[in-house]
C-alpha cells in the first residue's frame, strides 16, 4: 500500500525538501503540505493521511495544538503524527508527544532513515527512536508528582504486562524484552499490544508517558513501586 503524507512546516525550503528526500520511495506520497496550524488540521481532514509530518513551531497554531486537534479529528484514528525538531530536548518535544504524537524526528534526519520511520508509524510502530525518545520523556516526567489515578489504571495489567511495560519504558525493544522475560518475542508483542488495549492508550509511546506519570518507572530509569 502507498503511503500517503502530510508535511506542516512553516518554511518552503524544508518542505521541499522532505518532499524531494520522500518522492524517493515508491512507496510514500506526500498529499499536501501546510505553513500553518490551521492549514494543516484542514488538509488532514479533507487527504486523511496516514502520517503527518509536524514542525512544533508554526503560525496560526502551533504544531502541538494542530496534533491534538488531528488526532480528536475526523482523520485521527488512522492517523500517526511525527514532530520534526531541531533539538531531541526541547520540551515542546515532550508537550507533543502526551497530545498523541507518535514520535519525533530531528530535521537533520538522514534520507533513508526519514523514509523508514515513516514506514515503521505507518505500519503502527510508536517509538521511533527509543533512547531518544526515552531521555526527552525522563527529562520532564520528573518535573511532576505521578498520578495517582494512572496508577489505579495500571493495577489491570498482569504481573507479565506490567514488567513489560516498565521495559518499554526503558527503551527496550520486542526482541530485548523478550529476552530479558525470557519468552518469544511475538508473546512480548503480544503483553504490549493487550497492555495497551486495556490502559486505553494510542501507542507505544503514550504507553511510556504513562509509566513515568504514574511512578511506575521513575525519571532516573528505576522501577517504581507497584500500582495500588
Amino acid at each position: 500500500m502507498t503511503i500517503k503524507v502530510l508535511l506542516a512546516d512553516d518554511q518552503a525550503l524544508v518542505r521541499a525538501g522532505f518532499r524531494s528526500l520522500l518522492s524517493r520511495s515508491r512507496d510514500i506520497t506526500v498529499v499536501g503540505e501546510a505553513a500553518t496550524g490551521e492549514e494543516v488540521v484542514a488538509l488532514a481532514a479533507s487527504t486523511r493521511p496516514d502520517v503527518v509530518l509536524m514542525d512544533i513551531r508554526m503560525p496560526g497554531g502551533d504544531g502541538i495544538t494542530a496534533t491534538r486537534r488531528i488526532l480528536t479529528g475526523p482523520a485521527g484514528s488512522a492517523c500517526r503524527v511525527v514532530i520534526l525538531t531541531t533539538f531531541d530536548t526541547d520540551e515542546h518535544v515532550f508537550a507533543a508527544l502526551r497530545a498523541g504524537a507518535s514520535g519525533f524526528l530531528t530535521k537533520e534526519v538522514e534520507p533513508a532513515e526519514l523514509r523508514r520511520a515513516v514506514a515503521a508509524v505507518a505500519a503502527g510502530d510508536a517509538l521511533l527512536s527509543p533512547g531518544v525518545t526515552r531521555r526527552v520523556i525522563e527529562q520532564f516526567a520528573h518535573r511532576q508528582d505521578p498520578a495517582p489515578g494512572d496508577g489505579r489504571r495500571l493495577a489491570a495489567l498482569t504481573a507479565r504486562e506490567l514488567e513489560a511495560v516498565r521495559l518499554v519504558s526503558l527503551g527496550l525493544s520486542n526482541v530485548q524484552i523478550a529476552e530479558r522475560l525470557v519468552i518469544s518475542p511475538l508473546t512480548a508483542k503480544t503483553h504490549i499490544t493487550r497492555a495497551i488495549a486495556k490502559l486505553g492508550v494510542r501507542d507505544r509511546v503514550q504507553l511510556v508517558i504513562l509509566a513515568y506519570e504514574s511512578g511506575l518507572v521513575r525519571p532516573s530509569g528505576r522501577a517504581g513501586p507497584p500500582p495500588v
